[in-house]
């Protein structure tokens, strides 16, 4: 349902909780209570649960039913939004905590005025906005408040035909979302732990720090995007909005013990340090600080770092993960001194808290920092290696690509792991076993007895795993790549399809591919010649293929038309190969070759020219 899908389990950690009780350093306690599993959530207080009439109902439905259809004309949609807002007025709580009424209102917000969003929010809060708290603490009523804030970001849209009746519009939405941070901080403890206020109280910290993630502005449209985009939204904002930020993370910072303890509290503290760590780096710098001072601050065990416990933690362990990728160089190198140091190898073979190593490698992986780091985890690769940890093994890979020194004996470690060192002979056989994630004996079945040699290895059909294709990744950036390249000739056609076409292994066979050299790409190719309409008409083959093509020189390009041409009706009859047609430019390299050869030509030296700028 709608409103499960953002009910977080906010279980308590024994370990941590009793740790924080029993080591406050200034006698805050830790905020004892919340919804036990099962357990029925009470009615609001001040508010009776009340529900729609089938009549209202039925006319919510239809509204949702509308919206869904779009609008031509923005006066039609104006219009529309003008009349149900005047249905909802008077009753806008009791709209804003009912399923069908909840989904048509806060589709219908993101379509409204600002001064229409103001009116809606003013009558939500009520006179004093007391009722702020109990409509954002309700399943459904979260949803619409969240709406409502987001609209926060067309404060200061299309500046240039901004009219002063806009202004006071604009100003009529500023004054309303302040008034519900004040209603925040009066009643912050509630909203941390509960799990849809939280989730309100997320967005508000988004909309005061003027940068809406991803998910929060695809839900502007009401629509589902087909693919997630990274871009956040940066919008401009009142002065005013920075103040509340401010006077809000103070209050957080009050209450680290909630957040530090509570899944809820934590999951809105590591918002705040990710959108000040685009927005304002010194804010993030100083929250920062109070975390680590807080948790390190803690008493444990004689000679054990507090920090240890909380890296260890179900809970707490996002936050510090969140902390390691918003931090300096000075505080990793000063947690890694102060509180790792020998610790790394426990931790990264620990089941929660190798997480936050691969957050911790991640944030120090351009810093002298890494190089302690990595020195420490190689101690014990194998080990981790077995516990099938593979996150910190990539990272450690991806972490080398920017320290050339240590690229050689990464690899040799993990030759040897895989039981392809020696002899040498047998590194050639290394690429399916990194893809694979297993050792030489168990992939290619091969049995030893005391005394007897190696039985004749079993070929078998290549198989690739997610981390496997990670780890070829990583290692293609490094400077020599001379194994994975022998390797990667020794492979027979079959295997290069299944590569290719493979969700996984087609990034790996693309990153070898891309990052070789021009001779040593052409030899690949001319394996490939016969895969290439297989390819093409697969949906991983062709993303693949259009990578090569990308980065390939002219007379590749030529040989890779060459081989697609004759399967003409093959390639624009497919739904993935039709697009590599359009592409490629088949049909002008059929009927106009001299212009198809100016064009790619011309494609190439602007390649060239970009590609010289940027080294």
């Amino acid at each position: 349902m709608r409103c499960e899908r953002r009910a977080v389990r906010s279980e308590r950690q024994p370990q941590t909780k009793v740790m924080v009780e029993e080591m406050e350093v200034k006698g805050q306690r830790y905020f004892k209570g919340g919804q036990k599993k099962g357990q029925k959530r009470p009615a609001q207080d001040g508010i009776k649960r009340r529900r729609l009439d089938a009549t209202s109902v039925s006319y919510f439905r239809r509204v949702s039913e509308r919206l869904s259809e779009g609008f031509t004309e923005d006066e039609e949609k104006a219009l529309f939004v003008e009349n149900v807002l005047s249905e909802v007025k008077g009753q806008a709580v009791l709209v804003s905590m009912d399923m069908t009424g909840s989904v048509a209102l806060e589709r219908l917000l993101s379509l409204a005025s600002p001064a229409q969003v103001a009116g809606v929010l003013a009558e939500l809060g009520g006179e004093t906005g007391s009722e702020f708290r109990d409509v954002s603490c309700d399943q459904c009523g979260g949803h619409v408040m969240e709406s409502a804030l987001r609209q926060a970001h067309r404060w200061n849209e299309d500046d240039s035909d901004v009219t002063q009746e806009d202004e006071e519009h604009c100003g009529m939405l500023e004054a309303e979302v302040k008034r519900v941070c004040g209603v925040v901080r009066e009643s912050l403890v509630q909203f941390l732990k509960d799990p849809y206020g939280s989730h309100v109280l997320r967005t508000l910290v988004q909309v005061l720090s003027g940068s809406l993630s991803p998910d929060a502005a695809a839900a502007q449209t009401g629509k589902k995007q087909k693919k997630a985009k990274a871009e956040v939204l940066d919008f401009e904002f009142p002065v005013s909005f920075w103040w509340e930020l401010k006077h809000l993370s103070e209050r957080l910072m009050e209450n680290i013990n909630v957040c530090v303890t509570d899944a809820c509290a934590s999951a809105t503290l590591q918002t705040l340090l990710t959108v000040c760590h685009r927005k304002r780096p010194l804010l993030c710098r100083k929250l920062i600080k109070g975390i680590m001072g807080y948790l390190t601050a803690l008493s444990s065990a004689p000679g054990v770092s507090p920090l240890l416990v909380f890296l260890k933690d179900p809970s707490c362990s996002h936050l510090m993960q969140t902390v390691f990728s918003c931090s300096q160089k000075a505080v990793l190198r000063d947690v890694y001194r102060s509180h790792l140091r020998t610790q790394l190898m426990p931790l990264a073979l620990h089941p929660i808290a190798n997480y936050t190593i691969q957050s911790l490698i991640t944030a120090s992986a351009r810093f002298r920092v890494f190089l302690k780091i990595f020195d420490e985890l190689m101690e014990g690769f194998e080990a981790i290696l077995a516990a099938g940890h593979m996150g910190v093994v990539v990272l450690m890979v991806e972490s080398c690509v920017y320290w050339e020194e240590k690229q050689n004996e990464l690899l040799q470690r993990l030759l040897q792991a895989f039981h392809c060192s020696e002899p040498a002979s047998l590194q050639v056989s290394c690429l399916p076993l990194f893809l694979s994630l297993l050792a030489y004996e168990v992939y290619y079945n091969t049995e030893t007895a005391e005394g007897d040699a190696l039985t004749q290895p079993v070929q078998r059909r290549l198989s690739v795993s997610y981390h496997g294709s990670r780890l070829v990744q990583a290692l293609a950036g490094f400077k020599d790549r001379s194994v994975l390249m022998n390797s990667l000739h020794g492979f027979g056609s079959a295997d290069l399809l299944t590569l290719g076409t493979d969700r996984s292994g087609s990034h790996a066979l693309q990153k070898l591919l891309t990052a070789a050299s021009d001779k040593g790409r052409g030899k690949i190719l001319r394996k490939l010649e016969e895969l290439y309409v297989p390819l093409a008409c697969s949906s991983c083959g062709s993303r693949l293929l259009e990578a090569v093509w990308n980065s390939a020189t002219v007379s590749q390009r030529q040989s890779i038309a060459e081989k697609l041409v004759p399967s003409e009706s093959q390639l624009r009859s497919d739904q993935f190969a039709r697009h590599i047609w359009a592409k490629f430019g088949l049909t002008n390299f059929m009927k106009r070759r001299a212009d198809w050869q100016e064009v790619q030509t011309g494609e190439s030296k602007k390649r060239k020219m970009f590609s010289d700028i940027l080294q």
